[in-house]
């Protein structure tokens, strides 16, 4: 399947930050993504599906410490970590592969790269979508890594987040502080247009607070960065950076003892790649793995 237009994509966002910021080497994973990723989790109890092969996509920003938990969790299962730079797979593998010795006393049930296409009973992304410029294209290649009765379970940021911070922005008459976030019912839309079923959609707000304008920046920094292809491209100033902390103080609330408090809307998504369903056309194509699953199906007993 091709890549989605550039006017299907999501408009705020600069395809050459993205990129930049995929490659951006984690000295740690986030601690709110690892929150989110252990509430995301804690969601399995109530999969009935035990994969014996699974994709963690992208854990050294989606959650290292998430990584353990799954692994605990199917600990007979085959895992493949695909990571988005090979700055960060070797970050991975520092983390999470066992020594040479270990892994030749007892194979590893890990490995790192693209897994085949159809071979996962699960896809795991947690807090990835809404970094991507092509979030369709990547839906439609998780999509691939399924096979049939597979499910993904996916995390990602929602409209209503750092909306504090972005009035902030807007009151000083400056650039947008962050890049617009897609909201939970596109996301559901977005899986059935990549082949996914039964999408199940639901979504939180986190409200967190910080003691001062320095702390707050610097946990910003360690979530992302502004994407927005309007963002101010060049350097400021340290006058600039003094204003932003007065501006900040306007974040403090007095039902938090006076913090400073931000919003963050979480999207937790789950879906289920079907059995594939040939369009009735004049000249219909399938790919080749596709006519694999449609011909296993239709010999089996």
């Amino acid at each position: 399947m091709s890549s989605s237009s550039r006017a299907e994509r999501p408009p705020t966002l600069d395809p050459v930050a993205c990129s930049r910021w995929a490659v951006w080497p984690h000295v740690q994973s986030p601690w709110l993504h690892e929150e989110i990723g252990r509430r995301m989790e804690d969601r399995l109890q109530w999969i009935r599906l035990q994969p014996k092969s699974w994709v963690d996509w992208a854990p050294v920003s989606g959650g290292l410490q998430t990584h353990a938990k799954l692994r605990a969790r199917y600990a007979q299962a085959h895992c493949c970590v695909v990571e988005t730079s090979d700055a960060r797979e070797l970050l991975a593998r520092q983390a999470l592969q066992a020594s040479w010795w270990k892994r030749w006393l007892k194979p590893d049930t890990l490995t790192f790269g693209e897994s085949l296409a159809g071979s996962a009973d699960m896809v795991w992304a947690n807090m990835a979508l809404h970094t991507s410029d092509d979030p369709q294209a990547l839906l439609q290649k998780w999509h691939r890594s399924l096979a049939v009765d597979g499910f993904l379970m996916f995390s990602c940021l929602g409209p209503d987040t750092l909306r504090e911070l972005s009035q902030v922005y807007q009151n000083e008459g400056w650039s947008p502080a962050t890049h617009a976030f897609t909201d939970m019912h596109d996301w559901g839309d977005m899986l059935v247009e990549a082949g996914f079923a039964e999408p199940v959609m639901d979504m939180e707000r986190m409200t967190l607070t910080y003691a001062d304008a320095d702390a707050l920046l610097g946990e910003c920094r360690m979530m992302g960065r502004n994407l927005h292809a309007d963002r101010f491209h060049g350097l400021r100033s340290r006058q600039w950076f003094a204003r932003l902390k007065t501006a900040l103080l306007a974040l403090a609330k007095t039902d938090q003892d006076g913090r400073l408090t931000l919003t963050v809307e979480v999207i937790y998504g789950h879906a289920l790649k079907p059995l594939p369903r040939l369009k009735v056309k004049n000249h219909s194509t399938v790919s080749l793995q596709d006519m694999k699953t449609l011909l296993g199906q239709s010999l089996s007993p």
